[in-house]
Protein backbone atom coordinates (compact mmCIF):
# COMPACT_ATOMS: atom_id res chain seq x y z
CA UNK A 1 0.00 0.00 0.00
CA UNK A 2 0.78 3.40 -0.17
CA UNK A 3 2.69 5.87 2.06
CA UNK A 4 0.75 8.51 0.79
CA UNK A 5 -2.72 8.90 2.90
CA UNK A 6 -6.05 10.13 1.03
CA UNK A 7 -8.45 12.73 3.07
CA UNK A 8 -11.37 11.42 4.86
CA UNK A 9 -14.90 13.24 6.12
CA UNK A 10 -16.29 16.20 5.50
CA UNK A 11 -15.44 18.13 8.72
CA UNK A 12 -13.52 20.65 6.48
CA UNK A 13 -15.69 20.86 3.25
CA UNK A 14 -16.08 24.32 1.46
CA UNK A 15 -19.65 24.79 0.84
CA UNK A 16 -21.91 27.71 -0.87
CA UNK A 17 -25.57 28.26 -1.47
CA UNK A 18 -26.09 24.89 0.30
CA UNK A 19 -23.79 23.66 -2.89
CA UNK A 20 -20.68 21.14 -1.38
CA UNK A 21 -17.68 22.50 -3.69
CA UNK A 22 -15.73 20.14 -5.83
CA UNK A 23 -12.48 20.87 -7.65
CA UNK A 24 -11.07 18.28 -10.12
CA UNK A 25 -9.13 18.27 -13.23
CA UNK A 26 -8.71 16.19 -16.62
CA UNK A 27 -5.30 14.88 -16.29
CA UNK A 28 -3.75 14.46 -19.71
CA UNK A 29 -0.13 13.52 -21.62
CA UNK A 30 1.73 13.72 -24.75
CA UNK A 31 1.35 9.88 -26.66
CA UNK A 32 4.89 9.11 -27.12
CA UNK A 33 4.44 6.17 -29.31
CA UNK A 34 2.43 8.58 -31.82
CA UNK A 35 4.92 10.12 -34.42
CA UNK A 36 5.07 14.03 -33.85
CA UNK A 37 5.80 14.94 -37.97
CA UNK A 38 2.55 16.22 -39.14
CA UNK A 39 0.73 14.75 -36.13
CA UNK A 40 -1.73 17.22 -35.50
CA UNK A 41 -1.29 17.91 -31.59
CA UNK A 42 -4.58 16.57 -30.25
CA UNK A 43 -3.95 13.47 -31.75
CA UNK A 44 -0.93 12.99 -29.78
CA UNK A 45 -2.89 13.78 -26.35
CA UNK A 46 -4.47 10.83 -23.86
CA UNK A 47 -6.40 11.58 -21.32
CA UNK A 48 -6.54 9.61 -18.08
CA UNK A 49 -10.15 8.65 -16.01
CA UNK A 50 -10.32 6.71 -12.83
CA UNK A 51 -13.22 3.96 -12.91
CA UNK A 52 -15.38 4.81 -9.74
CA UNK A 53 -15.96 2.52 -7.43
CA UNK A 54 -18.35 -0.24 -7.69
CA UNK A 55 -19.40 1.14 -11.05
CA UNK A 56 -18.35 0.77 -14.68
CA UNK A 57 -17.98 4.37 -14.77
CA UNK A 58 -15.22 6.00 -16.03
CA UNK A 59 -14.96 9.60 -14.31
CA UNK A 60 -11.89 12.37 -14.15
CA UNK A 61 -10.42 12.42 -10.50
CA UNK A 62 -12.19 14.78 -8.31
CA UNK A 63 -13.80 15.56 -5.22
CA UNK A 64 -14.38 18.34 -2.07
CA UNK A 65 -12.41 21.70 -1.98
CA UNK A 66 -10.98 22.09 1.45
CA UNK A 67 -10.55 25.27 3.92
CA UNK A 68 -6.85 24.67 3.94
CA UNK A 69 -6.68 25.04 0.08
CA UNK A 70 -7.29 26.56 -3.21
CA UNK A 71 -9.09 25.29 -5.24
CA UNK A 72 -5.95 24.20 -7.85
CA UNK A 73 -4.41 22.80 -4.38
CA UNK A 74 -7.55 20.63 -4.49
CA UNK A 75 -8.05 19.54 -8.12
CA UNK A 76 -4.24 18.45 -7.21
CA UNK A 77 -4.55 17.00 -4.44
CA UNK A 78 -7.49 14.65 -5.80
CA UNK A 79 -5.60 13.50 -9.06
CA UNK A 80 -2.96 12.32 -6.58
CA UNK A 81 -5.37 10.61 -3.98
CA UNK A 82 -7.94 9.00 -7.02
CA UNK A 83 -5.46 8.43 -9.79
CA UNK A 84 -1.97 9.19 -8.56
CA UNK A 85 -0.55 11.01 -10.59
CA UNK A 86 1.10 14.92 -10.36
CA UNK A 87 1.44 17.54 -12.56
CA UNK A 88 1.06 21.38 -13.69
CA UNK A 89 -2.04 22.35 -13.23
CA UNK A 90 -3.88 25.06 -16.24
CA UNK A 91 -4.29 28.14 -15.12
CA UNK A 92 -7.88 28.79 -15.61
CA UNK A 93 -11.26 26.30 -15.08
CA UNK A 94 -12.09 24.10 -17.84
CA UNK A 95 -15.66 24.22 -16.80
CA UNK A 96 -18.21 24.80 -13.41
CA UNK A 97 -21.44 22.92 -13.36
CA UNK A 98 -23.95 21.94 -10.79
CA UNK A 99 -24.84 18.14 -10.31
CA UNK A 100 -26.11 15.74 -7.52
CA UNK A 101 -23.79 13.24 -6.31
CA UNK A 102 -24.43 10.03 -7.11
CA UNK A 103 -25.69 8.98 -3.88
CA UNK A 104 -28.33 11.53 -3.82
CA UNK A 105 -29.57 12.07 -7.21
CA UNK A 106 -32.49 10.17 -6.73
CA UNK A 107 -33.64 12.50 -3.42
CA UNK A 108 -35.71 15.85 -3.92
CA UNK A 109 -33.97 17.84 -1.19
CA UNK A 110 -31.04 19.91 -1.60
CA UNK A 111 -28.68 17.62 -0.02
CA UNK A 112 -26.28 16.25 -2.66
CA UNK A 113 -26.19 19.24 -4.76
CA UNK A 114 -22.36 19.80 -5.52
CA UNK A 115 -20.90 22.77 -8.25
CA UNK A 116 -17.59 21.50 -9.52
CA UNK A 117 -14.50 23.26 -11.08
CA UNK A 118 -12.37 21.02 -13.78
CA UNK A 119 -8.71 22.16 -14.57
CA UNK A 120 -6.66 20.98 -17.12
CA UNK A 121 -3.50 18.80 -15.75
CA UNK A 122 -0.50 18.36 -17.18
CA UNK A 123 0.97 14.83 -15.72
CA UNK A 124 4.58 14.98 -15.40
CA UNK A 125 4.15 11.95 -12.67
CA UNK A 126 2.59 8.84 -12.56
CA UNK A 127 2.87 6.81 -9.11
CA UNK A 128 3.35 3.31 -8.68
CA UNK A 129 1.17 3.45 -5.65
CA UNK A 130 -1.06 6.16 -4.46
CA UNK A 131 -3.63 6.31 -1.54
CA UNK A 132 -6.78 5.35 -3.53
CA UNK A 133 -5.09 2.41 -5.52
CA UNK A 134 -7.92 -0.14 -4.23
CA UNK A 135 -10.67 1.80 -5.26
CA UNK A 136 -9.91 3.55 -8.53
CA UNK A 137 -8.00 1.93 -11.70
CA UNK A 138 -6.83 4.47 -14.70
CA UNK A 139 -7.47 4.29 -18.07
CA UNK A 140 -5.46 6.69 -20.63
CA UNK A 141 -7.66 7.52 -23.26
CA UNK A 142 -7.86 9.30 -26.91
CA UNK A 143 -9.62 13.06 -26.40
CA UNK A 144 -12.58 11.36 -28.43
CA UNK A 145 -12.76 8.12 -26.37
CA UNK A 146 -12.95 10.23 -23.56
CA UNK A 147 -15.49 12.99 -24.76
CA UNK A 148 -17.61 9.58 -25.35
CA UNK A 149 -17.35 8.25 -21.74
CA UNK A 150 -17.92 11.85 -19.71
CA UNK A 151 -21.66 12.81 -19.59
CA UNK A 152 -20.65 16.46 -18.45
CA UNK A 153 -18.20 16.78 -21.41
CA UNK A 154 -20.74 15.59 -23.80
CA UNK A 155 -23.35 17.58 -22.24
CA UNK A 156 -21.05 20.84 -22.24
CA UNK A 157 -20.46 21.54 -18.69
CA UNK A 158 -16.87 20.76 -19.23
CA UNK A 159 -15.16 22.47 -22.00
CA UNK A 160 -13.25 20.75 -24.23
CA UNK A 161 -13.09 22.58 -27.09
CA UNK A 162 -14.01 21.63 -30.81
CA UNK A 163 -11.50 23.30 -32.41
CA UNK A 164 -8.83 22.10 -29.91
CA UNK A 165 -6.13 24.84 -30.20
CA UNK A 166 -8.09 28.02 -29.92
CA UNK A 167 -9.03 29.37 -26.73
CA UNK A 168 -7.56 26.80 -24.37
CA UNK A 169 -3.77 27.08 -25.83
CA UNK A 170 -2.75 29.21 -22.98
CA UNK A 171 -4.19 26.15 -20.73
CA UNK A 172 -2.70 22.78 -22.61
CA UNK A 173 -1.96 23.20 -25.89
CA UNK A 174 0.45 26.24 -24.98
CA UNK A 175 2.62 23.49 -22.85
CA UNK A 176 1.75 20.83 -25.27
Amino acid sequence: MSTLLARTGRQRQRYVDQFRLVAGCIPYKLDKNVEDQGCIVEDRVLILMISTPNRNDLVFPKGGWEDDETIEEAACREALEEAGVKGIIGENTLGVWDFRSKSSQNSCSSAGSCRGYMFALQVTEELDRWPGQASYNRKWLTVNEAFECCRAMAEGKIWWPETRLTAVSDNIWGRV
